[in-house]
């Protein structure tokens, strides 16, 4: 197994395991925009599209997109995760290899990389390789974490962070994160890629950490209707459900400001 491998295999992260309610939460509305993104843009057929979730991790976010696709395969680095997603969706295809080298003669109507270009040794190189695995009028989605989100800007003026682009003890030693990204620098490595940008923008309006909006998401008073917004003591609306909603609403007008930037593209 080679260095890199063993290296991916080390960090401990997946949607479910860490900060479960938000990332619940954003998980779906990572899942709206790549399927608005598929609607609008892909010309391959509806019936017949096929997915290249890369990389899958624990296959939470390829299970909600797998009603949507004929064929889904899945690729990850870490094997624990791979497995996971194998139980999670026993009808898809699941490769444990860096993404970088995965092979395979298939070509995909859609490939997601959600949250992999700042992991990775080198993004451009691998947005090259994953370029052959799209079909004529297919599209490649990629969505980062972004360094300028509102939270991030306000960590700084806490001095809880001393610039957007610093990575935290989370980021490099549990997500395994090699640098951030804004959506000019997104866009820089795509083009030098040879990808062609056809659409952009943000996903979530992320106001707090992200433990903070797990501990927000978590508590009692969603229920009770007893969060002190608006119609107070209303418990027939669900009150979570519509502020998640409202935050990718309000994203999709400031992407700059969202918690991931997404980028969908197409081959030249």
């Amino acid at each position: 197994m080679n260095q890199e491998l063993l290296r991916q295999q080390q960090f401990k992260w997946t949607r479910t395991g860490y900060h479960p309610e938000y990332n619940k939460q954003l998980a779906k509305y990572k899942v709206v925009s790549c399927l608005e993104q598929v609607a609008r843009h892909c010309r391959d057929h509806a019936d017949r599209r096929s997915l290249l979730d890369i990389a899958c991790g624990d296959g939470y976010i390829t299970e909600q997109l797998a009603s949507s696709f004929e064929k889904v395969v899945g690729v990850d680095a870490n094997a624990d995760v791979v497995e996971m997603a194998r139980q999670r969706i026993p009808g898809a295809e699941f490769h444990n290899a860096l993404a970088e080298e995965y092979a395979s003669s298939d070509l995909f109507s859609v490939v997601t990389l959600l949250d992999l270009l700042e992991h990775v040794q080198s993004p451009v190189d691998l947005l090259k390789h994953l370029n052959g695995f799209l079909k004529p009028g297919g599209v490649l989605i990629v969505h980062v974490p972004n360094a300028k989100a509102i939270n991030r800007q306000m960590n700084v003026l806490m001095g809880s962070l001393t610039h957007c682009e610093e990575l935290s003890p989370f980021d490099t030693e549990i997500a395994g994160h090699r640098r951030s990204y804004c959506m000019t620098s997104l866009l820089e490595d795509v083009e030098r890629a040879g990808l062609v940008p056809v659409d952009q923008g943000g996903v979530f309006f992320k106001t707090l950490s992200t433990p903070q909006m797990d501990h927000l998401l978590s508590a009692p008073q969603w229920e009770t209707a007893e969060h002190g917004w608006g119609r107070s003591g209303d418990t027939s609306v669900d009150w979570k459900e519509r502020f998640c909603e409202a935050s990718y609403r309000i994203g999709t007008e400031y992407p700059e400001l969202c918690n991931v930037l997404h980028v969908t593209c197409m081959i030249p």
